[in-house]
């Protein structure tokens, strides 16, 4: 089962300490998240332990990234996760890579459509409100943040982006990259991880031609590639606030191509150049993209749909991959990727239901070969089994 991970959502700069003791509130603005270290066999003793001490932060933690999530209607995902009193359960797609998910120190995924109302009405491609269950089977499969800046951000408009925002947190996920007030677009979004604050920051270049709301143009981080001084100043404010970590999501650039744009690439060397940006990951392409080691930091360009029903065909939507690093704190104090892995996955469809399973052999050799396309393999990264 998923470790249990009831979230303490608070002012970020607080970083307080919760238990598993529910739900929190809707509409706090700013968002603190403390994901329990894991739990150490305590060594035997012929007398009890009468004084608890803290554990120091860890030297080292996993984190494990995902892509795109959309719920496309009237097609076997939606058909197969609808139950007999017309809610969803979504919790069996997760299931085959729930201990992949949930064994990590850090599971990030993207969301990126805005969720209905609780019954609907529900809206698939091209203006999506989906169904909201899929926070709780986000949640369920161990995530602990979402980016959710994307080109959909605003397909149901601002209630939609605040009803999502207070969906995750009600399922204790924290969220970057869109905000209910202008108050928390200007306060970063830290992760405490056991003891290291890990900073998360998004930013989407397209909106499908929706505007920003009048007077909440703060509402998504847009980005104007290749220009991401927006991201690169919530990364600073995210490293202010004691972030050891900094990671970026950035949506973008072309649909169904394998291969980064040179914009794509402008705007990833632009945040990893920055001292406050430690890894970048990359989301919207809808296949797998590769990954590249440029000094000794690591960008992810594109990880594919983690979750789709797409009706075109000829690209390999369904191909996926799991981004999993390990960060290590070094001789002086900073944190760097000392293991970088891809584990290739699969959206398979069939019998009326959908799964995100390993990916067959086949399909792990086609999506190894994209990942090495820039050096990645020889620079280290690993593409490990599922």
């Amino acid at each position: 089962m998923p470790r249990c991970r009831s979230r303490a959502l608070a002012v970020l700069t607080a970083l307080l300490l919760a238990g598993c003791t529910g739900d929190p509130q809707p509409g706090t603005a700013e968002e603190s998240v403390r994901v329990p270290a894991p739990q150490a066999t305590a060594p035997q003793t012929t007398a009890p332990q009468t004084t608890a001490t803290a554990l120091p932060p860890p030297d080292s933690f996993t984190l494990v990234a995902t892509g795109d999530v959309l719920v496309h209607q009237g097609r076997a995902l939606t058909g197969g996760a609808r139950q007999p009193d017309g809610s969803y359960d979504f919790a069996g797609v997760f299931a085959p890579v729930a201990d992949l998910i949930g064994d990590a120190d850090l599971a990030i995924c993207h969301l990126e459509t805005p969720v209905a109302p609780p019954g609907g009405p529900y809206r698939g491609y091209p203006s999506f409100s989906v169904q909201p269950e899929i926070v709780d089977a986000l949640a369920g499969a161990g995530y602990d943040i979402c980016s959710t800046a994307s080109n959909h951000s605003l397909d149901a408009g601002f209630d939609g982006l605040t009803r999502t925002l207070d969906a995750l947190q009600r399922a204790g996920i924290a969220a970057t990259g869109t905000y209910r007030t202008e108050a928390a677009s200007a306060q970063p979004t830290i992760v405490d991880v056991g003891g290291v604050r890990v900073g998360h920051v998004a930013g989407t270049f397209s909106l499908n031609g929706v505007p920003l709301p009048a007077g909440r143009e703060w509402s998504v981080d847009v980005a104007d590639l290749p220009d991401v001084a927006g991201m690169l100043a919530g990364a600073a404010r995210a490293r202010a606030a004691g972030a050891d970590v900094v990671v970026a999501s950035l949506h973008c650039c072309q649909e169904y191509d394998n291969d980064p744009t040179e914009t794509q690439v402008a705007a990833v060397r632009t945040l990893l150049a920055s001292p406050d940006v430690d890894l970048v990951l990359g989301h919207h392409a809808h296949v797998v993209q590769p990954f590249e080691r440029i000094g000794d930091e690591w960008a992810a360009y594109g990880l594919g749909n983690h979750l789709a029903e797409h009706a075109t065909r000829g690209y390999p939507t369904e191909d996926s991959v799991a981004a999993r690093f390990t960060f290590t704190r070094g001789a002086d104090g900073r944190f760097t990727v000392t293991t970088a892995e891809a584990v290739p996955l699969r959206i398979q469809t069939g019998q009326g239901a959908v799964r995100i399973v390993p990916a067959d052999p086949e399909s792990f050799t086609r999506i190894a070969g994209v990942l090495g396309r820039r050096g990645a393999v020889e620079a280290g990264l690993e593409v490990v089994p599922g």
